[in-house]
């Protein structure tokens, strides 16, 4: 179980993520893909290369006040080559409101090559708050 991330997130923990770091505005994961997380050209899923830029851009977001959660308003994502083997992405945090977090980051194969990058939104939540408004939607 992956708690390295502020938070339990089932999904991450399902991909196999792996926290660098996260601190002043920077995070960096990495991610080795495993069969069943390619596509039909047996390269890593656009999906699964969008969840580790999304959690990545997050974590950038969050570590300048790792109390906070984020939630995801908009994420642009552009791809440039093929992502294969292990893969690093690093994030950072352009700008911050009291509410929002603006980043970017980009995707990079084992020899060091650019696979994808992309911008991101978030919102600043209070965990205590977030979790609450979550348990309320899922047991109406």
């Amino acid at each position: 179980m992956q708690e390295s991330f502020g938070a339990y997130i089932p999904f991450v923990d399902h991909l196999g993520f792996e926290m660098v770091f996260y601190d002043e505005g920077q995070s960096e994961l990495r991610y080795t893909p495993e069969p069943e997380h390619l596509n039909s050209f047996n390269v890593t899923h656009g999906g699964a290369v969008m969840t580790l830029l999304d959690v990545t851009l997050a974590s950038a977001a969050r570590s300048v006040d790792k109390g906070m959660g984020v939630m995801t308003i908009e994420m642009k994502t552009s791809f440039m080559q093929p992502a294969r083997g292990t893969l690093t992405c690093k994030g950072r945090l352009i700008h911050r409101t009291r509410q929002m977090a603006f980043t970017e980051g980009s995707v990079y194969d084992a020899e060091g090559n650019i696979c994808a990058h992309a911008t991101a939104t978030f919102k600043y939540v209070d965990r205590d708050s977030e979790r609450a408004q979550l348990h309320e939607i899922s047991t109406d």
